[in-house]
Formats: C-alpha cells, sequence, structure tokens
C-alpha cells in the first residue's frame, strides 16, 4: 500500500479509537455502512487498513435507482478484494406516497443495519458522516430555529439498541404474545474532522470504485441546496462548524445528565406502560428535556414502528399544547397535562382501514 497513506491510517485509528473508548475488547469487531460514495468507500479503505480483520460491512439498497442494485455489486467486489465480509440488503417495499423520501430510505436504511451488526455480533456501527455533512445539517437545524439539542447536529457518538430475539414476553396490539429483546450498539462517525476532499483523495489513492449518487445535488432537497451553497462559500470552514456542533452537544450531554436526574426524582407512580411527572416550578428548558427523556424511553421500549423519532426532533408544539393543559402527540406516544402533571403513553395503534 502507498505509504503516503501512513499518516492518514493511523489518524483514522486514532479518531475511531478517541471515539468508541478503552472498555471495548482489543478485538472488538467494527461494522461499517458503506453505501459506494467516495466517503464510505474512504471509510471501508481506511478502517480495513487500519483494523485487519476486524472490519465487515454492509449495503443498503433502497431499490430507488435502477443502478442501485449494480453499485451495491460494486461495494462487495471493493469488500471481497479486502477480504472485508460484505452484506447487501435489499428494501422491497417502496415509500408510502406522500413520505419523504430521503427520511424514509434513513430510517429503513439504520433500522436494517443496525438489525445486521447486532446480529452480527458487532456492538459498534459506523457511518461516513464527514465535516461537510456536519455543517450542512448544522446550517438547515439553525435555519429552521432549532434548539440547543438540534444544533449538536450529527453525534459523533450515539449510545443505541435494537430489538432482536427474545428474553421477555409482552403482549402486542391484539393480546398476542410476542418476544422482545434489547441489544445495545453504539452508533459512531470517525470521519467527523474530515473533509469531503480528503476523502475522495484517500479513495483515489487506493483505487477504491465510488458513484456519485444524483440525488446529492438535486435542488429538491434542502440539503443538496446548503451543500451547493456551502461549496460557493470557501470563506465558511465546515470543520470549524463540526467543533461548534461538538460543543453543543457537550454542553447537551450535561444537561441531559441534569435534566434525567429531575426526571426521576420528579417521577409519580402511574399505571404500567405509563410515566408521570410533577413539573411544578420547573423552566420550561428542564421541561423540554423531561419530555424528550419520556418520549425516548417508550419509544425505546416498544417493538412498533418509531416514524422519525430521535432525541433531537423538534418537540415545541407538544410543550406548547402541555403548558396550556393541552395534549399532543410525538411519533408513537400521546401525552397530554392535568395542571403540573404531566402524563406519557404509548398511542394506541392506528386501526388500518
Amino acid at each position: 500500500m502507498d505509504t503516503a497513506l501512513d499518516p492518514l491510517i493511523a489518524r483514522f485509528q486514532a479518531d475511531y479509537s478517541r471515539l468508541v473508548g478503552a472498555n471495548r475488547p482489543a478485538d472488538h469487531r467494527i461494522a461499517l455502512a458503506v453505501s459506494g460514495g467516495s466517503d464510505s468507500m474512504a471509510m471501508l479503505g481506511l478502517a480495513a487498513a487500519a483494523f485487519p480483520a476486524r472490519v465487515i460491512a454492509a449495503t443498503i439498497d433502497h431499490g430507488l435507482r435502477p443502478e442501485s442494485a449494480q453499485e451495491a455489486v460494486m461495494v462487495a467486489r471493493a469488500c471481497a478484494k479486502m477480504g472485508v465480509p460484505h452484506a447487501i440488503f435489499a428494501i422491497e417495499s417502496p415509500p408510502s406516497a406522500g413520505d419523504n423520501v430521503q427520511s424514509w430510505a434513513r430510517q429503513e436504511r439504520y433500522l436494517r443495519l443496525k438489525r445486521w451488526a447486532v446480529d452480527a455480533d458487532s456492538a459498534i456501527l459506523c457511518t461516513a458522516h464527514h465535516a461537510e455533512d456536519q455543517a450542512e445539517t448544522f446550517l438547515m437545524r439553525a435555519a429552521r430555529a432549532s434548539g440547543l439539542s438540534g444544533l449538536a447536529a450529527v453525534r459523533a457518538r450515539v449510545e443505541t439498541d435494537i430489538g432482536t430475539e427474545a428474553t421477555r414476553i409482552e403482549p402486542d396490539a391484539d393480546g398476542a404474545m410476542v418476544t422482545l429483546t434489547r441489544r445495545p450498539l453504539t452508533l459512531l462517525r470517525p470521519l467527523l474532522r474530515w473533509r469531503r476532499a480528503e476523502l475522495r483523495s484517500v479513495a483515489e489513492t487506493m483505487r477504491l470504485p465510488w458513484i456519485d449518487d444524483p440525488s446529492n445535488s438535486d435542488p429538491r432537497f434542502d440539503r443538496a441546496r446548503f451543500r451547493a451553497w456551502l461549496r460557493e462559500a470557501p470563506w465558511i470552514d465546515p470543520v470549524q462548524i463540526g467543533r461548534t456542533a461538538e460543543n453543543m452537544a457537550a454542553i447537551d450531554s450535561d444537561l441531559f445528565e441534569i435534566s434525567r436526574w429531575l426526571w426521576q426524582s420528579r417521577a409519580l407512580d402511574a399505571p404500567e406502560r405509563e410515566s408521570r411527572f410533577d413539573v411544578t416550578g420547573l423552566p420550561r428548558g428542564v421541561k423540554r428535556y423531561i419530555a424528550r427523556l419520556a418520549i425516548d424511553a417508550i419509544v425505546q421500549e416498544s417493538d412498533r414502528e418509531a416514524g422519525s423519532w430521535s432525541y433531537s426532533s423538534n418537540i415545541e408544539p407538544l410543550l406548547d399544547a402541555l403548558e396550556t393543559g393541552g395534549s399532543a402527540t410525538q411519533s408513537i406516544v400521546v401525552a397530554w397535562a392535568k395542571g403540573n402533571i404531566w402524563h406519557f403513553r404509548e398511542a394506541p395503534p392506528r386501526r388500518s382501514h
């Protein structure tokens, strides 16, 4: 391999190790989400060189373009040359009419990748988000008046889980008994301090194939418009914007820990599968965190599809409703207020007609 790559491989190894921490076994398996773009192909090459025989990869074929199946095969062939086990997952059901296509694709992609990673005995899943991705996300959210959690943008490390085989039994919506267990998974973004051009240069030097998804420059999508704007503003440093997002994430994490203590101390007795909290005297900012925690807990406990919920989702309309004694629904959670007592419960499934 070209010795000019040695510093870049060492840099990737350091970035990954910084995020994963010291508590993982030295030989732990590393799962990679590889779409076939130059960014994820560069991550594949760097990871395979930095951590030989420990990397596995998967590609999701969303079926949105005729070329997508062949592009997944391209990734499989590149993985075979590097000795990296690779899996392809095709999404057979198209998005419903009226769905946001990019949100639908992201949701389907993460669901399948998370299941694949834990089934392959990996507790780590890496994606190839880089500095420009981070800057685009930060600016898009700033343009929508996002709060602190939203401006933290793409988190470098996210603790999550996925439902797999059984350890406990729960009734489903029809009263039948179903099995569910939650297996932990850590999402890592080791390339957030790397520029897009650096990664393309790595792919070129390693002689890796890649494709450019035309949707990345389609002006119908918000991200593509912000991407084009950043490209025309070279005086804006995406890495520095990323550092700002990192600072936001650190503050958000601190406030989250404080609010989690309040969440526990303000919890009241409630029926099974319902949460109740006394929010008397709490400022709106703390109520916001408590509501997020309550929603997240219910979403994580449910084996139903949770829609587009993430901890950074906008819940301002829900807070407005609760603070005026009303009710609202967020993802699969219904919330209502009775005076200063806020209630959260999983919403009943929608009946199909």
